[in-house]
C-alpha cells in the first residue's frame, strides 16, 4: 500500500528549515510560496502511516529546486535543504526500513530546471558551452527569462524554467544513469519515472532499467504513462505503470457516466492487456499531485468516496493513497 507525500505540504517537523516568506501552515496554495513541509515532518508521522497499514511511500521530488514543487531540478545530488540535511534523510531513510516499509523517489529525466550546472553555463557562453549538445538548441540567445514561451530551445510543454534534456548525447545518458544508480546506492527502493513517454526511447529505459536492478533487483520501477499503453510495462521498461486508466473507468462509474456492465468490460479489459506479474506491479490510484482530489471530484459525496476506495483497495495491484 503506497502512500504519496507532495513534501513541502505533508508535514511541518522543522521550522528552523522553512525559507523565509514562507506562507502560513494551510494557507490556500499558491505558484511561489512554501509551506514548510519537510523530511523531519514525515520521519516524525512514520508510526501514524504504518498504522493505516501503508507499507511503500512515494515521494515527489526531493533535490534541490527553486519552486515548491521541485519539478525544476537544480541538483540532483544534493536534497533541497528547505526539505532539510543529508542527516534527516538517513534519518527517514532508516526508520521507513526498520518498520519494513519501502521508500520511491519520484525522478524527472525529461528536463531539468533553469538553474542546473550544464543549462546554466549555456545561458553563460552559448555557443562555446561544452554542454551544448546536453539540451536541444534552436538558436541563440535563449532568452531562457521573461514572458512568452521558450522559442529558441525545447522546454516542456514550452515552459522556459523547464529546458528538456538530449538524452541522444552520450554523456547526458551516463549523467543521469549515474543519479539513478547513486540514490538506489542510498536506500531509495525505486523510481517513480516522470513523464517518460517524452524520451521515448527504448535504449534509454532499457540501460536505466539495467543499471537500476543490477544495483538493487527488487528496486521497483512505476513509469507515468497516463493512456497505460502496454509497451511500457516488461523486462525492458517499467514493473508498472500509474494506472490513471482503472481509475477514469472508477470516477466514470461513480459519476453515472458510464453504466456498470460498461465498467465491468473496461475493468477486464485493462486486466488482461499487462502479464500477470505486472497486473500485480501495477501503481493503483484516485488522485495524485497532478489531479484534483477524489473527494471533489465526486462533488463531496463521501459515501461515492467508500466506493472508489473500495474499489480501489480490492483491485489487483499497489493502491496509492495521496496524502490527506
Amino acid at each position: 500500500v503506497f502512500y504519496q507525500i507532495f513534501p513541502d505540504r505533508f508535514a511541518n517537523g522543522d521550522p528552523s528549515n522553512d525559507p523565509p516568506g514562507s506562507q502560513p501552515w494551510g494557507a490556500p496554495p499558491t505558484i511561489w510560496g512554501f509551506q514548510g513541509g519537510d523530511l523531519r515532518g514525515i520521519l516524525d508521522h512514520l508510526d501514524y502511516l504504518g498504522d493505516l497499514g501503508v507499507s511503500a511511500l512515494l515521494l515527489n521530488p526531493i533535490f534541490l529546486a527553486s519552486s515548491n514543487h521541485r519539478y525544476n531540478t537544480t541538483d540532483y545530488y544534493r536534497i533541497d535543504p528547505k526539505l532539510g540535511s543529508d542527516a534527516d534523510f538517513v534519518a527517514l531513510r532508516e526508520a521507513v526500513h526498520a518498520r519494513g516499509m519501502r521508500l520511491v523517489l519520484d525522478g524527472v529525466f525529461n528536463h531539468c530546471g533553469r538553474g542546473f550546472f550544464a543549462f546554466a553555463d549555456l545561458l553563460e557562453n552559448d555557443s562555446h558551452s561544452p554542454y551544448l549538445h546536453w539540451f536541444h538548441v534552436k538558436r541563440f540567445p535563449l532568452h531562457a527569462y521573461g514572458p512568452g514561451e521558450a522559442e529558441n530551445y525545447l522546454a516542456w510543454w514550452k515552459f522556459k524554467s523547464l529546458p528538456k534534456f538530449n538524452t541522444n548525447e552520450p554523456a547526458v545518458r551516463k549523467y543521469i544513469l549515474d543519479v539513478a544508480r547513486y540514490w538506489i546506492e542510498q536506500g531509495f527502493d525505486g523510481w517513480r519515472l516522470d513523464v517518460p513517454n517524452e524520451i521515448d526511447d527504448d535504449s534509454f529505459w532499457f540501460d536505466f532499467r539495467q543499471v537500476v536492478k543490477n544495483t538493487n533487483s527488487e528496486a521497483y520501477l512505476i513509469g507515468e504513462i497516463w493512456d497505460g499503453n502496454p509497451r511500457w510495462v516488461g523486462p525492458r521498461h517499467f514493473d508498472g505503470l500509474m494506472n490513471y486508466p482503472v481509475r477514469t473507468l472508477i470516477i466514470d462509474l461513480l459519476i453515472q457516466k458510464i453504466l456498470p456492465e460498461a465498467y465491468i468490460t473496461g475493468i477486464s479489459g485493462w486486466l488482461e492487456k499487462y502479464q500477470r506479474e505486472n497486473v500485480f506491479a501495477q501503481f493503483n490510484l484516485l488522485g495524485s499531485h497532478d489531479t484534483e482530489r477524489i473527494l471533489t471530484t465526486l462533488k463531496g459525496d463521501i459515501a461515492k468516496t467508500k466506493l472508489a476506495m473500495l474499489l480501489l483497495l480490492t483491485y489487483p495491484g499497489a493502491p496509492s493513497i495521496y496524502y490527506g
